[in-house]
């Protein structure tokens, strides 16, 4: 089983705005939210199946408490609640799909991929993919 622990700094971003407007974020907080967003800090633990991920930012953290193959509630990247089931997609990636509790938006998702020593993250909005990767 891969081991996802660890401390985790973002090394590259890809499309992070193209995401935020997929969500129909406003143009004054995809800008807040962009620069907020430019250098999180992600911390990872892992026991088994079960993972605690918390992403800080100068704006805001978040937390997440799951286990796969169980469903829990967390928050889109834009803020709104939804149930997510995370499942294994392959050996070292774990995929998460998203189902908003409210309202309706485009279908969303995340992944987290071990490869070598880097971590690959990416969001999913209907067609628009944000890619980011830590070491």
């Amino acid at each position: 089983m891969p081991n996802f622990a660890g401390t985790w700094k973002m090394k590259s971003s890809e499309n992070f705005d193209e995401l935020l407007k997929a969500l129909g974020v406003s143009p004054m907080l995809r800008k807040v939210a962009g620069a907020a967003a430019s250098k999180p800090h992600v911390e990872i633990r892992q026991n088994g199946e079960q993972f605690y991920i918390k992403t800080s930012t100068t704006v805001r953290t978040t937390e997440i408490n799951f286990q796969i193959g169980v469903e829990f509630e967390e928050e889109t990247v834009d803020g709104r609640k939804c149930r997510s089931l995370a499942t294994w997609e392959t050996e070292n990636k774990i995929y998460c799909k998203q189902t908003l509790i409210d309202g309706d938006g485009p279908k969303t998702y995340w992944t987290r991929e071990l490869t070598g020593d880097e971590l690959i993250l990416t969001f999913g909005a209907d067609d628009v993919v944000c890619t980011r990767i830590y070491f």
